[in-house]
């Protein structure tokens, strides 16, 4: 596999990114299409066009809130547990100063590094794209939704 760094660590689903929205974009055209191509059925296609447009942007919201959500949740417990074996102490009040961007940047970070990041977080306040662009040694993370 590649090494992963700042201008890779984004992730598809091929199925849902190039199959499934593709598909409802096309259909999408030909909807709106045959509303000027079909004149004596025109309700029907307006109706179908609007259907497909719900249906796709309902596929592109719920599978970012649902998969986002539970993304976000498991990122602050593992950086809540990452904390408690480098400093065999509690997370809560540091998270609690951290905002989730840099958190989530924290965790490309190995633990040499996690510490130094952290403090510029908690001292600096830089933003989780800082955090990303100041890594020196990446730590891939290949399981994100």
């Amino acid at each position: 596999m590649k090494q992963q760094n700042y201008n890779n660590h984004r992730k598809f689903y091929p199925p849902h990114h190039f199959v499934y929205l593709p598909l409802l974009i096309i259909l999408e055209i030909f909807g709106m299409y045959k509303v000027w191509e079909d004149p004596g059925n025109k309700l029907v296609w307006i109706l179908f066009s609007l259907v497909i447009f719900l249906l796709f942007y309902l596929a592109l919201m719920m599978r970012q809130h649902y998969a986002l959500g539970l993304q976000n949740r498991m990122v602050i417990l593992e950086f809540k547990q990452r904390y408690f074996e480098i400093f065999n102490k509690r997370s809560d009040e540091v998270a609690e100063k951290l905002k989730f961007d840099q958190i989530a940047a924290l965790r490309f970070t190995y633990d040499d590094e996690f510490k130094e990041l952290l403090y510029r977080a908690l001292h600096e306040n830089i933003s989780g794209d800082e955090i990303k662009r100041s890594i020196k040694n990446w730590r891939a993370d290949r399981l994100r939704v």
